[in-house]
């Protein structure tokens, strides 16, 4: 085949993030392909006018006899890494629900279905493990993948979770019915399950970042509180005070059990079988009608915080 002639052959880029092939070099860019994690198909069909991303044209059927031979092989290898070896998909989807119609969030083995910045969340002996240095601490929060999607979807529920701060000091919470305000650092703000290594906040609910009216810590421990129409608030004292509550709490080097209920204007949150705090929000600032679920990662401290047996049931706000 000379110049004039039109090719007979290309190859088909697969993955997603396909390089771009301005010239392509025979075993070059393909050995550069699956070094980079990147999948060829060397097939005989007609020829593209332009290959950009996905395709490339090949400019003699030598070519397609020397490099389909060892496409052949690598491309069973190149797949078999993708799938050995690849992180897990922040898959959205969520499982079904068991007999009393909770859906597990978390799987014990890795984060599919939840998105984080990398280096600070992993699993580790089948829990979920948030560790960061203060040197290079970031306010970043672990996000359900399926929360983000598909928000008004998680405007009533309840969740239930444990965790344990392994540090002897941290600040963490469970963001519910809030939005990320900060994509580059994935960083939520709303409605917070207050968590802290002191016992000072935990079992108080908090407004992060303002995203709820900027209502600072919107129900004490130990309290129930009232936002009224013309977002005034009213506290009236629980069963159990502020101080007893505190006593329940592991708040370092051992697991605490958290329900959360977020049923319509009404949020109930209780730890290790003790309700910590109520609030009831009919403030025109109130978000009633859904957003992520993230576990936070404080900034500001050399901390280690875990997580597990995260399950949610969805209620229908009456």
């Amino acid at each position: 085949m000379n110049d004039q002639e039109e090719p007979d052959y290309k190859a088909v880029a697969v993955h997603a993030h396909a390089p771009e092939y301005n010239s392509f070099s025979y075993f070059g860019d393909l050995k550069r392909c699956f070094e980079t994690r990147k999948v060829l198909i060397i097939s005989p069909l007609m020829p593209e006018p332009h290959p950009r991303n996905t395709l490339r044209t090949m400019a003699s059927p030598h070519f397609f006899t020397r490099v389909s031979l060892i496409s052949a092989a690598a491309l069973a290898l190149g797949i078999a890494s993708l799938h050995a070896d690849d992180k897990p998909a922040a898959s959205a989807a969520l499982g079904q629900p068991d007999s009393n119609g909770f859906i597990s969030l978390f799987n014990g083995k890795d984060l599919t279905g939840w998105e984080g910045l990398e280096g600070f969340w992993s699993v580790k002996d089948g829990v979920i493990d948030c560790s960061e240095t203060k040197e290079k601490s970031v306010q970043s929060d672990l996000i359900l993948s399926a929360s983000k999607e598909d928000p008004e979807k998680f405007a009533n529920f309840e969740l239930h979770l444990k965790w344990q701060m392994v540090s002897p000091n941290g600040n963490s919470g469970v963001q519910f019915r809030s939005k990320i305000n900060k994509p580059e650092t994935l960083h939520v703000g709303g409605y917070q399950a207050d968590i802290d290594s002191g016992g000072k906040f935990t079992g108080s609910i908090y407004d992060e970042s303002g995203i709820a009216g900027g209502r600072g810590t919107m129900s004490m421990r130990g309290e129930k509180t009232y936002w009224d129409a013309e977002n005034k608030r009213q506290n009236s004292p629980l069963a159990e005070t502020g101080d007893d509550l505190k006593a329940l709490l592991h708040n370092t080097g051992d697991w605490n059990e958290i329900v959360l209920v977020v049923n319509g204007n009404r949020v109930q949150y209780s730890i290790n079988g003790h309700l910590m705090t109520e609030l009831v929000d009919d403030s025109p600032k109130a978000v009633l009608t859904g957003g992520v679920i993230a576990l936070q990662m404080h900034a500001g401290f050399t901390m280690n915080i875990q997580f597990k047996d995260i399950s949610i049931k969805f209620l229908d706000g009456k």
